[in-house]
């Protein structure tokens, strides 16, 4: 399982999906460009210590990222508005990509063709959209889940 930031415009998202995958044990991917500098000191703080934590990769643009893709034969499942699959009904796989879109705009028109899956997180009515860091970590929780992708972890004597 991967989780994938399509040139997300806010640092802090970025570091809340970056901590989450440091949490959970999933790498995170970075489709350039962000709206922000990814080496700047306000990401790192957006990303507190966990920056260090996380596997996390860097394409230069989508073109990079599909040829990466392609050649490891991931599937690519877009969260999207526009998905008609309720994602707590889609069977997610262990090499699943799980693609989130900026913030600002969502993916453009050539992302969506290039998915092998849209899905959704259904909203009550007149509702747009889940601040992409959350809806990041409710489509993480359900595909990890769905795979048997939890680790058990134990408790520290600090943490009792």
């Amino acid at each position: 399982m991967i989780l994938t930031l399509y040139c997300p415009d806010i640092a802090q998202n970025t570091g809340t999906c970056l901590r989450t995958g440091a949490c959970l044990g999933v790498p995170v991917h970075l489709i350039e460009p962000a709206g922000f500098p990814t080496g700047s000191a306000a990401f790192r703080r957006a990303g507190m210590d966990y920056v260090d934590a996380v596997d996390f990769v860097r394409h230069a643009s989508f073109a990079a990222f599909e040829d990466w893709r392609r050649a490891q034969g991931r599937r690519l499942v877009l969260f999207t508005t526009k998905g008609a699959t309720p994602f707590h009904k889609f069977a997610f796989s262990r090499d699943d990509v799980l693609l989130f879109g900026r913030e600002s705009a969502g993916v453009p028109a050539e992302v969506h063709a290039a998915a092998d899956a849209r899905v959704l997180i259904p909203l009550r009515a007149g509702l747009r959209s889940l601040n992409v860091a959350v809806a990041a970590g409710i489509a993480l929780a359900e595909a990890l889940r769905q795979t048997g992708g939890f680790e058990p972890v134990p408790i520290s004597s600090e943490a009792r």
